[in-house]
């Protein structure tokens, strides 16, 4: 075989240099390609390198820019305590929080009457009309107490409440209405002081307005909540609907036909149909809004009204159910399937239906002369805190809503007219709790009220056995509320203090304090015998807390 090739070779020896040839070039051209493959994915690299830091050189430039070249908008100083003074002043019951001057801190609005405002922007009563003295609105910082504006309003206030939400198209979305005395109903911005609207009074002088004010679906389609207020002449009880934008009476005034005294509460049935409640006696009255509305206005309601209470409603007594013991207090409260009602009797403490009205359990024997409040025991389980009593003999109980079974109670004397107990919610869910009571928990018995000392208290559930002593106040507390003034910062309560008496002018003071910084030199009350933590172990856990806004 191989002398066959070498025999093909010599007799054709071209063909055999052609295929030499050809094998050379093929190896030349695919030399020539793989050259220029590997020249392709060196530029790609290149290419994908010089992508890569350019990239990162944006990257940090941009950081360099924001960090050291824009500057970041100033965080306003929220200082830990401050405090202002009027002289020759007296003081209401009226505390509101809004964030004013938009630092996302909220800011404080009160009530005083004196003869003049203060310093900052010294504005008589004459100024506005009235004789001296009379009441101003005062707006001031939370952050540190400098007035934010302040204006004579009425001559006396007989009724104020904030805040009334506005049209979205108005200047403002937040108001306060006052009811002066004599005669005068108006709604002023709460971020500037501007009256929105005023009209003369149509309350008469024997006239007392029940409090609290109630928003009812918009009636008259301007976008804002409209307004019902309910009065008392004797024993009558009437109810008058205002524009909630214009404060224009919607309709006359018509006679609810019942003996309501106080409290009133407007409920939302599962059926959507509004009713008006009211304690009368030692029963719980009731009045459709439909029928309240077509009585003022003679014309056809847009509300609906509930077969169910309809049945039940006596059309005569307008009572819709008996208590135990006169009814002191309602309020509506979150219940598995819509609203429920809580009814405080002076008997016994009620949870009703909040459609059928029936009792889903009940707490008897109490002596309940405080509105409830509530919170959080538990994560995300609401409880409701019962003040059983007065004086030495007070209780302060924590009842899982839904059940009414004791979660936590606790004797904590304390003289009748206190300030009332708050609580605030924390970031584990559950609820920082606040009473006032006696700086001395035993021993109290023939103590002097006018000498002795309120205590302010701070409990949460995660430290059963015991309490925080925050503050020591002698003076006279006529408003108190504890506010988180900063979403998730910090936590401060505002006192509001002044003389007992309306006819003896004194010293009003407006105090803040910051709730974190009481904690370290605060008293820690232990309430059982174990005593697994030290003192300080407790402030620590106190001091780390954290809180939420509400839902």
């Amino acid at each position: 075989m191989t002398d066959n090739k070498d025999l093909e070779a010599e007799i054709h020896p071209l063909k055999n240099e052609d295929k030499k040839s050809q094998e050379n070039l093929g190896n030349r051209i695919k030399n020539e390609d793989n050259l220029k493959s590997a020249s392709g994915q060196s530029r790609l690299s290149r290419c994908r390198t010089v992508a890569f830091f350019l990239s990162l050189f944006i990257c940090l430039l941009v950081v360099f820019v924001v960090s050291f070249i824009i500057p970041c908008p100033d965080r306003p100083v929220s200082q830990s305590m401050w405090r202002i003074d009027y002289n020759a002043a007296v003081t209401y019951d009226f505390l509101a929080m809004e964030d004013i001057n938009k630092d996302r801190i909220q800011d404080i609005v009160f009530l005083y009457k004196s003869t003049s405002s203060s310093n900052s922007f010294n504005r008589s009563c004459t100024d506005e009309g009235f004789s001296s003295p009379c009441a101003f609105v005062a707006a001031v910082s939370g952050a540190n107490g400098s007035v934010l504006w302040e204006r004579p309003v009425v001559q006396d206030v007989a009724f104020a409440e904030c805040t009334m939400p506005q049209p979205s198209d108005s200047k403002t979305s937040s108001a306060c209405v006052l009811v002066g005395r004599p005669g005068s109903f108006l709604a002023i911005s709460l971020f500037t002081g501007e009256t929105l609207w005023s009209h003369p009074s149509s309350f008469g002088g024997n006239t007392s307005i029940l409090s609290p004010l109630l928003q009812v679906p918009d009636i008259d389609s301007d976008g804002a909540p409209d307004l019902l207020i309910l009065t008392q002449e004797g024993k009558e009880v009437s109810g008058s609907i205002y524009s909630g934008s214009t404060g224009h009476q919607i309709g006359h005034r018509g006679s609810l036909s019942m003996d309501g005294d106080s409290s009133p509460l407007l409920h939302v049935t599962r059926m959507g149909a509004h009713y008006i409640l009211l304690p009368c006696a030692s029963s719980l009255c009731g009045c459709s809004l439909k029928d309240l509305y077509e009585k003022v206005t003679r014309r056809d309601a847009p509300f609906k009204s509930d077969p169910h209470w309809e049945n039940i409603l006596n059309a005569s007594t307008h009572r819709l159910l008996p208590s135990s013991g006169a009814v002191r207090y309602l309020m509506n409260v979150p219940g598995k399937a819509g609203q429920d009602v809580l009814l405080v009797s002076s008997e016994a403490c009620v949870l009703l239906d909040g459609q059928e009205l029936t009792p889903r359990w009940t707490l008897g024997a109490a002596q309940v002369l405080r509105k409830p409040i509530l919170g959080h025991y538990k994560p995300d389980t609401p409880a409701v805190v019962i003040e059983n009593g007065t004086g030495i003999d007070r209780q302060i109980l924590l009842l899982d809503l839904h059940s009414g079974a004791i979660l936590w109670s606790q004797t904590l004397p304390s003289f009748p007219g206190g300030p009332p107990s708050t609580s605030l919610p924390t970031a584990d869910h559950r609820s920082a709790f606040f009473f006032w009571g006696l700086h001395e928990l035993i021993g109290t018995r023939g103590m002097d009220p006018e000498g002795a000392q309120h205590s302010l208290y701070m409990f949460h559930p995660t430290l059963p056995s015991v309490l925080l002593e925050l503050a020591n106040i002698s003076a006279n507390i006529v408003a108190f509320d504890v506010v988180l003034f900063e979403p998730s910062r910090h936590a401060a309560y505002v006192l509001l203090t002044g003389p007992t008496s309306s006819d003896m002018p004194g010293l009003v003071s407006v105090v803040k304090h910051k709730v974190r910084d009481l904690v370290p030199d605060s008293r820690v009350v232990h309430l059982g015998e174990g005593r697994p933590d030290s003192d300080q172990a407790i402030r620590d856990r106190f001091s780390w807390l954290r809180y939420r806004s509400e839902v």
